[in-house]
């Protein structure tokens, strides 16, 4: 199939119908008839994107003319809600249409990315081979079609998120999970974030080419950030060849990173309550400004919406058990510790989520109690305490100055970009 690439002209983004025009022409271009199809949206945690509105349009697009089934591409994330489907999807999708992925019981092994290419490409920091593990479903040759449907935005685990992350992450095993994850933080998210070659990225390309390239599956990629208006697609990227995300990671380093001139001193973070009910999903606060941060500043993160650390009840028994305590601490107790041996990715979680000392890390939140969060080595604050204060509904994003003279940059949304001091990036 060939790609079709869209980007918008100005500033409103891509309007409805030329998305629409777009999405119709993936399908014709196809050249067989299609009768039963496989969707892979993100889910609630990436609400930004676009992708839930690109699921509704194929949905219409197909419905009457084939089987649709729709599999949100969780990873380790809890499953959607009927209220997070309704608000992302619409309510012209079925309940009956949608699967629930399960990242510990429904996979199968396709293929191992050998130990010597992980060497290789960690700089000799792990040696270990890693597994491909994907759920069954996209093995099923009754599907004529799959479509993987996502957001290209800066990630503090592969440097760009999406492509066939979304693949063998979203809708991938334990084993890939939790080495990549593992990967990711020995090789340092701060070499990663915003980069499109990391070493997790390479090892996903390897297993792309190596294991499932006789897939019917097709990227649906976009580019977005959200204005005042809502949500704007600036980019729409389709195919399966890697240029679609090439181009795409190119027009998301444009609008999705700020740079800073200098170090910032105190950051607040807002975490929307219907977006963030936990730390695995919260932190993105931590990963994304700490780029930014002066060494002995500040980061608040807002979390009226944050009751738990993990997004399973297993993780989060073992956040609260570690903390997050800094790297060196982290790789010593994953030595030492079976259960962390066995659940990589919230070793690597509790690596991503410490400022090693750098910076402090305060939680105002609501659902949670100050021994909770200072148990798992955050500062703590009540949300009524921080509100009196740093009040969302009066803050804009960037710099502010408060009523009192303090200097604070406000981020609204972390998961929509990556905030760096500008002689920091490479």
């Amino acid at each position: 199939m060939n790609e079709i690439i869209v980007k918008a002209d100005g500033k409103s983004g891509i309007d409805d119908g030329k998305l629409l025009k777009a999405l119709k022409r993936s399908l014709e271009m196809q050249g067989k008839p299609i009768k039963k199809v496989l969707l892979l949206p993100p889910d609630f945690t990436r609400s930004h994107s676009g992708a839930g509105r690109i699921t509704a349009h194929y949905y219409e697009l197909l419905k009457d003319s084939c089987q649709v089934d729709i599999m949100p591409a969780l990873g380790t994330h809890m499953p959607m809600t009927r209220e997070e489907r309704l608000a992302f999807f619409g309510d012209r999708i079925p309940d009956e249409c949608f699967i629930v992925h399960n990242w510990r019981n429904d996979v199968v092994k396709v293929g191992e990315v050998p130990a010597e290419f992980i060497k290789e490409v960690s700089e000799g920091l792990m040696d270990t081979a890693i597994d491909v593990e994907i759920n069954r479903r996209l093995l099923d040759k009754s599907y004529d079609l799959i479509l993987s449907i996502g957001q290209v935005v800066p990630h503090e685990v592969v440097g760009m998120a999406n492509y066939s992350k979304n693949v063998f992450v979203g809708c991938g095993g334990s084993n890939m999970i939790n080495k990549t994850h593992m990967l990711g933080a020995f090789y340092g998210m701060e070499r990663i974030m915003g980069q499109d070659h990391s070493p997790v990225r390479k090892v996903f390309d390897y297993a792309e080419e190596h294991f499932i390239k006789d897939l019917p599956l097709v990227y649906v990629l976009t580019v977005t950030t959200n204005e005042e208006e809502g949500v704007v697609i600036h980019g729409l990227f389709i195919g399966r060849s890697r240029k679609v995300f090439e181009e795409a990671v190119a027009l998301s380093q444009e609008k999705n990173i700020t740079f800073v001139d200098k170090p910032l001193k105190k950051v607040v973070v807002y975490l929307d309550p219907h977006e963030f009910k936990s730390t695995w999903l919260g932190n993105k606060a931590v990963y994304r400004t700490r780029m930014a941060i002066a060494d002995g500043g500040e980061l608040l993160v807002l979390a009226p919406g944050v009751r738990q650390f993990g997004e399973d009840a297993r993780n989060d028994e073992l956040i609260r058990k570690y903390g997050y305590v800094g790297r060196e601490q982290v790789i010593r107790l994953l030595k030492e510790n079976e259960d962390l041996q066995g659940n990589q990715s919230v070793a690597a979680h509790l690596i991503h989520g410490s400022s090693d000392g750098r910076f402090s890390i305060t939680y105002a939140v609501k659902h949670l109690s100050r021994e909770e969060v200072e148990n798992v080595n955050f500062r703590y604050m009540s949300i009524e305490e921080a509100y009196a204060k740093y009040d969302p509904s009066k803050l804009k994003d960037g710099p502010n100055v408060l009523d009192d003279g303090e200097e604070i940059f406000y981020i609204s949304n972390p998961a929509l970009g990556l905030w760096i001091d500008r002689n920091r990036f490479a």
